[in-house]
């Protein structure tokens, strides 16, 4: 048994799979209804949630309490912008694209200046991007003109290939994309040190700045295009449509066993913590719960999970009042002379 805790410490994915099974299996005895087929469903759910999770995830592993509260804005501006820009035309599709890329793009360089050069708490200046963003939703939802949607960007947000949602092939891309950057790449590491311990990355030549920097508009543009994919699937945007991926976004992110302390991120537990999360809020529409109600079971198993996560760090942070065993006190370092 702790070899297997062992093990499933270095990969905390495997918690929140273990979750999605137990829940799944759990579904299929209480509904006939539930089946690898319903499975596909919330999946497909999930995968929309992924995106601005994963971009949530970079944010909180560059540590010291980053998080990203502009997420629902994002999604929201992005989805008017794309759609009044496509307006139901395939050949507009790139321009749109774009469009929502740089509103990710200008709002993830405005979340890393507050935070990095003006020195604002990540919560706090995120939340009031968020509230600014709020306005430019209002200023969007007036000059909305369309309901259209591209054909082509309506196939990927509702489309199936060989019975697999199209959507839920482009999340396991994503999901695999961020797992190279984060394990294969030098910004990965660079990632890492930073929120392990901001100040010795930075006294290591680490330029912890535009590492941080480079979370934020990640994160920016995740979030970007999870609002046009939205807005392919539900035929068009709308007020509030990002406000539930407030909430989700940052729990499947620690659902997914990514440290909120920073330092340590999982892309694949980021995508099992998406399902996972569908699937708790599944079995709550099961069981008749209310909307409030859901919202509390939710926020009750982040701040769980958050407590948990806490705990196991005192558990291995040293004592401040501990002292050295005799044969650490007596060691000396390799090639020292006694």
């Amino acid at each position: 048994m702790s070899g297997f805790l062992a093990w499933a410490q270095r990969r905390p994915w495997v918690w929140s799979l273990m979750g999605v099974l137990v829940l799944w299996l759990a579904l299929s005895l209480l509904t006939a209804r539930f089946s690898p087929q319903s499975l596909s469903g919330v999946a497909a759910s999930a995968a929309f949630l992924l995106f601005p999770a994963l971009g949530q995830m970079l944010v909180v592993t560059t540590g010291r309490g980053n998080i990203d509260l502009s997420v629902p804005g994002v999604i929201t501006l992005s989805a008017f912008m794309s759609v009044n820009v496509i307006d139901g035309s395939d050949l507009m599709l790139p321009v749109g694209l774009t469009v929502a890329a740089a509103v990710g793009l200008l709002v993830g360089a405005a979340n890393a200046a507050l935070v990095l050069l003006l020195r604002i708490p990540a919560m706090i200046a995120t939340l009031a991007t968020g509230y600014v963003l709020a306005t430019g939703t209002l200023l969007a939802n007036r000059s909305f003109s369309t309901y259209r949607i591209s054909p082509a960007l309506a196939w990927v947000a509702t489309g199936r290939v060989a019975g697999v949602p199209v959507i839920v092939l482009l999340a396991l891309a994503a999901t695999l994309l961020c797992a190279f950057v984060l394990r294969r790449t030098v910004y990965g590491r660079l990632l890492a040190a930073v929120g392990q311990n901001h100040r010795a990355a930075v006294l290591a030549g680490i330029p912890a700045g535009r590492v941080t920097a480079i979370a934020f508009l990640a994160g920016g543009v995740a979030s970007a295009l999870a609002g046009v994919l939205l807005a392919a699937r539900s035929g068009g945007a709308f007020l509030d449509m990002g406000s539930p991926f407030l909430l989700q976004s940052v729990g499947a992110v620690v659902l997914g066993g990514t440290l909120i302390f920073g330092g340590q991120a999982s892309a694949a537990g980021t995508l099992f913590g998406s399902v996972l999360l569908v699937l708790i809020v599944t079995t709550m529409q099961v069981a008749g719960l209310p909307a409030g109600t859901q919202d509390i079971i939710q926020g009750a198993v982040i701040i769980a999970v958050l407590a948990l996560a806490g705990d196991a760090r005192r558990r291995r942070a040293p004592r401040p009042d501990a002292t050295p065993s005799p044969a650490a006190a007596t060691a000396r370092p390799a090639g020292t002379s006694p």
